[in-house]
């Protein structure tokens, strides 16, 4: 994928500006939240945000689990199943969305069409509609060049920069993005401009 082409990642100030559009919002408010936070705090992709049921995100008493559990008909095909341990701020915004979603049983969508259970997709969102989203979410708000991947890019590339401080490799954030190859991994991480800046000056 070329530099200039993909989408670019958000800023800790560029994500509250969004969460603030959104919590302002009053039709689907509780529902945007999670699906832009499921991007931004767990890196899923439009698909598997479309693909995503209740059962893969609760435990055995219904309650919301600790992780997320994508199943591989989830994601990209046999391998693109994983486990990613859910951010506190993505499960307190799933369960005030369960709580809004009366009777929701374990293999519901979490993130429902505006049509509801009468939809032939059983109420879930199709990917090009939540793709579409995000894009107009995005220009909305005067963020040139971010997408539906952007929130996954500044997953991707956050996980990474942090990921030694707990101990772990980028074999690691790999595994979180559901990615097959490390080299894929590597694309999407962006580079820390100050921190080149600090190296050099340690040469």
């Amino acid at each position: 994928m070329a530099l200039g082409r993909r989408a670019k990642m958000l800023t800790e100030r560029q994500e509250a500006a969004v969460l603030g559009v959104l919590k302002a919002q009053g039709r689907y408010r509780e529902r945007n939240v999670a699906m832009f936070l499921l991007s931004v705090k767990a890196g899923l992709r439009a698909k598997e945000i479309s693909m995503l049921t209740w059962a893969m995100i609760t435990d055995a008493d219904g309650q919301i689990a600790e992780v997320i559990s994508l199943e591989n008909k989830a994601s990209k095909g046999k391998r693109g199943g994983r486990v990613v341990p859910l951010n506190r701020v993505l499960r307190e915004a799933l369960q005030t969305l369960r709580d809004s979603q009366e009777g929701a049983v374990s293999d519901a969508p979490v993130i429902r069409s505006e049509r509801g259970r009468n939809s032939e997709r059983g109420g879930r969102m199709a990917p090009g509609t939540i793709a579409d989203w995000f894009g107009d979410l995005y220009r909305g708000i005067g963020f040139d060049g971010c997408s539906s991947h952007s929130g996954r890019r500044t997953f991707i590339t956050r996980a990474a920069r942090r990921i030694s401080q707990v101990g772990g490799s980028l074999r690691d954030v790999q595994y979180l993005a559901g990615h097959a190859s490390l080299s894929t991994t590597q694309i999407y991480i962006d580079g820390d401009g100050e921190a080149q800046r600090k190296v050099v000056d340690l040469i």
